[in-house]
């Protein structure tokens, strides 16, 4: 690493001791959680100024990987129209132009006019995020949710689309969901508790003072989050409360906005299911007596559990992820193998059918599909080499067209190699990893490797062509990417979830590590020369498995990393606290207590080597605290023998996800490139 201007910040140590199950533990670092305390802003800008510093030599090298990604974006550039009542939608980019242009022009023909500029609302704010926009049923307002801070606290405002106005209505402190009745007049919206946790749903009627507005549902149980949606065929408005492993379904008639919601199924602990409706029978995506879930209905008469009727019965090889309604078809997304699917069910022949794809690894996904009564199937495809493509599929006829493939500058498919192998991990499990690299590629141990994953929440990490993150940076420059899809996710079926969460949760960091070590036993990947990354629950992937293995990675990207689990399980009055209980365990319980503390990253730093570390958080990220990753990388500088170099950065105005232009994220992902491979002695 070049010369440093100035030494690594040591934050002081203010003991503060807990004693929980028997067990006594000092926390160094606690008082970092209170922004107030005289050292704690210091402490951060401090290391703000060491990772500018460290940083400082890598500008140029930075300056170039930011253009390379900016020349591979198409700055002018739209959407494919998405047909929707009596409009065609558009998102537009221009040149020079951080957020998207939201359009619309009559189907019959005539003016495309602008509905929102994100531009425009941006204008002098340091951050902006766009929740959510739904128009009326008359398509003549527009309702959109504003965040400017990345707390995820959201402002919805109104606008007329006719007169082109922004309305007096305001509603303060959302969650970003809401959702029109079939009036045009009734707008239902979510509310945030003080911990920022989505538990109330109101109802608004245009121009009428929010002080009138209704309180419809609100939640009591802390385990649970609330949303609102409205059907498919617009006939229905459905409230979705859940947890991590229970849901539950209130309905409503769109036509009646002042009724009252009716429950269809009454929560029980360990039963998930969704609904969507069409001609007079509710359908239901659900985990009842289907560990892959399982497709059922029932009549609007009768909603309740006992009369749901198996219609896709339960797999053990695939994964039913859900289902999109039309008026004669139905569209059921699946995994199997470890790859996704669709499937369309066919009302009117009573068959289904699987739309295939030839790609070894892939991402396939449900586009724009806002009409409920057509033919035509948008769905959004691309691989780990093949930019995205938005392709129309007839589900009557089977004939598909690709209506635009995402131009990407300077790249060519044919440049790269795209295999899955599957790696064994410690308990014989076979474990899926994508690699991608360059043509001509010599298997001789000198290369280096990135290795990404995530395993948590049964989230699965999509195959996909990596636009945002722009691995081809590091692939062009000679390094195997791999992906791994450790347990945790569900790339494999829900079991694959249930063996990486709770009391398995070591699961997840063995099978990073077993992908790490194929990537070097197989000849791909350089002994010293191994990267990894991950963020938020994927951070905590990168304490834990470096915590168990320092000496298998050479280099750690840790974005917004989840390392302080016992503290944070502990505290009831963070937003994610209790709904997590069903996904790690509650430490209050003695044996959770014990398997949470013997793997949390920052409850086993210890005295011996570490790898070069790159750290990033949000000051606001009301998901994982700046405390966190703070009080990580304190412990790590007092206790960490080595000489290797470790940045952290906290972004002071923005959350969870980083900041928000299309091209400002670009420069963070130079930064940690750039950092990277340095390491690597990579410096053009």
């Amino acid at each position: 690493m070049a010369k440093k201007t100035l030494t690594p910040p040591q934050a002081s140590k203010h003991p503060t001791t807990f004693k929980n199950h028997g067990d006594t533990r000092v926390d160094d670092y606690f008082w970092l959680r209170d922004k107030n305390h005289p050292e704690t802003m210091p402490y951060l800008h401090a290391e703000n100024a060491y990772f500018q510093s460290v940083m400082k030599p890598l500008q140029a090298f930075k300056n170039k990987l930011f253009k390379e990604m900016k020349a591979r974006i198409k700055e002018n550039d739209s959407s494919v129209p998405a047909p929707d009542g009596s409009y065609l939608y558009t998102t537009k980019f221009k040149k020079g132009k951080q957020y998207a242009i939201h359009t619309r022009k009559p189907k019959k023909g005539g003016r495309e006019v602008v509905i929102l500029d994100g531009n425009v609302v941006a204008k002098g704010k340091k951050y902006f995020a766009l929740a959510s926009m739904h128009i009326s049923a008359e398509e003549n307002t527009l309702a959109y949710a504003v965040d400017f801070d990345g707390s995820e606290r959201h402002t919805i405002h109104f606008k007329n689309l006719k007169s082109n106005k922004i309305l007096k209505d305001t509603l303060l402190n959302s969650s970003g969901n809401g959702m029109w009745a079939a009036d045009g007049m009734t707008y239902f919206y979510v509310v945030l508790d003080a911990n920022l946790r989505p538990f109330q749903v109101w109802r608004h009627t245009l121009g009428e003072d929010v002080k009138n507005d209704v309180l419809v549902y609100e939640e009591k149980d802390a385990q649970f989050f609330v949303g609102v949606e409205k059907s498919e065929s617009e006939d229905m408005l459905y409230i979705h409360t859940g947890g991590k492993i229970t849901t539950e379904v209130w309905y409503l008639s769109a036509h009646e906005p002042h009724g009252h919601f009716k429950c269809i199924e009454p929560r029980k602990e360990g039963i998930e299911y969704s609904v969507t409706d069409r001609e007079g029978e509710f359908w239901v995506h659900t985990n009842y007596k289907a560990t892959n879930f399982q497709i059922m209905k029932t009549s609007l008469q009768k909603p309740g559990r006992k009369n749901w009727k198996t219609f896709i019965k339960n797999s053990d090889a695939i994964l039913r992820t859900g289902l999109m309604m039309f008026k004669d078809f139905m569209v059921i997304t699946e995994r199997e193998g470890g790859l996704p699917q669709i499937r369309i069910y066919d009302f009117t022949k009573k068959k289904d059918h699987l739309v295939s794809f030839a790609d070894k690894a892939y991402d396939v996904s449900l586009g724009a599909n806002r009409e409920f009564e057509t033919e035509a199937l948008r769905i959004s495809y691309s691989s780990p080499i093949t930019p995205d493509s938005v392709i129309e599929y007839n589900m009557k006829t089977r004939k598909s067209k690709t209506l635009k493939t995402k131009e990407v500058k300077g790249h060519k498919k044919a440049n790269y190699v795209c295999e899955r192998v599957w790696v064994k991990s410690h308990d014989g499990v076979k474990v899926p990893l994508t690699l991608v690299y360059r043509k001509g590629l010599k298997k001789n141990g000198k290369a280096p490797g990135y290795l990404y994953g995530y395993g948590s929440y049964g989230m699965s990490i999509p195959d996909a062509f990596p636009a945002r993150r722009d691995v081809f940076r590091l692939i062009d420059r000679g390094f195997v990417y791999a992906l791994a899809h450790p347990r945790g996710g569900s790339e494999m079926g829900r079991y694959w979830y249930e063996d990486g969460k709770f009391l398995k949760k070591k699961n997840t960091f063995l099978d990073f590590n077993a992908c790490g070590d194929y990537l070097i036993k197989s000849g791909l990947v350089a002994k010293d020369k191994l990267a990894a990354c991950g963020g938020s629950a994927g951070g905590m992937l990168m304490g834990a498995c470096m915590n168990m293995r320092p000496d298998l990675y050479s280099a750690i990207a840790a974005h917004v990393p989840f390392v302080d689990v016992i503290n944070t399980m502990f505290d009831k009055d963070l937003p994610l606290t209790q709904i997590e209980y069903k996904e790690w365990g509650n430490p209050a319980d003695k044996k959770y207590y014990k398997y949470m503390k013997s793997y949390s990253p920052y409850d086993n730093v210890e005295a011996k080597a570490y790898p070069t570390l790159f750290v990033t958080c949000g000051l606001n990220d009301p998901r994982v605290t700046y405390w966190e990753p703070a009080k990580w990388v304190s412990k790590l500088r007092e206790l960490k023998t080595d000489s290797n170099t470790l940045v952290f950065k906290t972004n002071m105005g923005a959350g969870h996800f980083g900041v928000s232009g299309r091209f400002d994220h670009l420069w963070e992902q130079a930064e940690e490139y750039a950092f990277i491979m340095n390491k690597f002695g990579i410096t053009k």
